[in-house]
């Protein structure tokens, strides 16, 4: 179905929204209220109805309603001040009152535009130094953003999941993005054995240089932080800003009053425990912890794609390299814009690791969000606030 109104089209079929013929990314949520008041154009719909159509009846806050509501304001280009699409009616609740046409598909001789303007991912082979060959993946269009992989990533599952594939098409919409899977993950070799970090930072410059990325914006999630901050320090010049997301400097292992034995590790025990099995309550416990406020479903499949992207066999292998990367004499030779992305609440990966980037990056700048996840998602409250933050913050440069 689609629903046309203003210069806006909604594609229920492949789930996006055009303005003016260009891709505006959204999150689901914001997609499906916008669903919901298009369907029911001229006619308000109250927050009981928002919440049943778009959370499922689950509890949410006012404040989670409002960001959606902006969110989904700012997609159609309007705002709260002027209110020509989207009018709030105090105390009964929202309408779109613009006229909207519904039709099962493109009027004849008209193309789709929202099917125009679907990004496409091409997946490539780079080889790095010692031979392992690492999958990268290019989308989108516009200045070069290199997202650093991180532990258990999978670019063509991750590409085909609600989950992950908001956030692709949302740098993609302002950047040729590439992604890659780290070596023992996803459709990128699996052997890991004898490696250390300085083998990953190799890899992130196969991946670059097999690109054709000469200079580039640089986005660093979790464990790729450390990795990320020692190429720029062996490759100066290359890197034109730095997005931390969720990331430190200081593996699990390495940090103040860590525990010296794996084998005492809680999170290497659950990892242990039912690998891959949504049912395990280990696996479910697991998973939670990364993303503690999200509906069962979305466990569900966060649960699947992590197990997808490598065999029990060596998740806690890989596991333990990672948890003893450090980057902490890194810091003071980063000399770039950056940013510090991070949870408040994050327990895996708490806040004093990213006050120490903070700290010890010059100029670095950080913003704490309110949420308790290790990953972002579009479940989490914070998704779009996070997006739309680091979209700003690397505009402010041509790469």
């Amino acid at each position: 179905m689609l629903y046309q109104f203003a210069d806006c089209v909604l594609d229920s079929d492949t789930l996006r929204l055009t303005r003016g013929g260009s891709h505006v990314p959204v999150e689901p949520q914001v997609y499906d209220l916008l669903v919901l008041l298009a369907s029911r154009a001229g006619k308000v719909v109250s927050r009981d109805e928002m919440i049943e159509a778009v959370w499922n009846g689950r509890i949410v806050s006012d404040a989670t309603i409002s960001a959606r509501i902006n969110a989904a304001r700012k997609a159609v280009g309007d705002d709260g001040h002027r209110q020509e699409i989207i009018r709030t009616l105090n105390r009964r609740g929202i309408e779109l009152h613009v006229a909207v046409e519904q039709s099962g598909g493109p009027s004849k001789g008209e193309s789709a535009p929202a099917a125009a303007v679907t990004q496409t991912q091409k997946v490539k082979y780079a080889r790095s130094a010692d031979g392992t060959r690492i999958a990268y993946g290019v989308s989108g269009k516009g200045p070069p953003l290199l997202r650093a992989g991180h532990h258990l990533t999978h670019l063509d599952l991750d590409w085909h999941s609600r989950l992950w594939r908001p956030m692709w098409d949302a740098f993609g919409s302002q950047h040729t993005l590439v992604r890659f899977d780290e070596r023992g993950t996803g459709l990128s070799d699996h052997a890991i054995d004898g490696v250390g970090i300085s083998d990953f930072v190799g890899d992130l410059k196969a991946v670059a240089d097999a690109a054709g990325l000469e200079r580039f914006a640089l986005l660093a999630h979790l464990q790729s932080t450390p990795v990320a901050l020692r190429f720029i320090a062996e490759n100066p010049g290359r890197v034109s800003r730095l997005v931390i997301h969720e990331g430190y400097c200081r593996g699990r292992s390495m940090r103040d009053g860590a525990r010296q034995s794996a084998n005492a590790d809680p999170v290497v025990a659950l990892m242990q425990n039912g690998w891959g099995d949504p049912e395990n309550g280990f696996m479910r416990a697991w998973a939670s912890m990364i993303v503690p406020n999200a509906p069962p479903e979305d466990v569900t499949e966060l649960i699947g794609l992590l197990s997808s992207a490598a065999p029990a066999g060596s998740v806690v292998p890989a596991r333990r390299i990672i948890d003893r990367f450090t980057a902490e004499d890194c810091l003071d030779k980063i000399k770039i814009p950056t940013l510090i992305v991070h949870a408040r609440g994050d327990t895996i990966h708490p806040l004093d690791e990213a006050r120490v980037l903070a700290m010890g990056i010059e100029g670095a700048e950080l913003v704490v969000v309110e949420s308790s996840s290790t990953i972002c998602i579009p479940c989490d409250p914070t998704w779009q606030e996070q997006v739309d933050t680091i979209m700003s913050f690397l505009q402010a440069d041509d790469a």
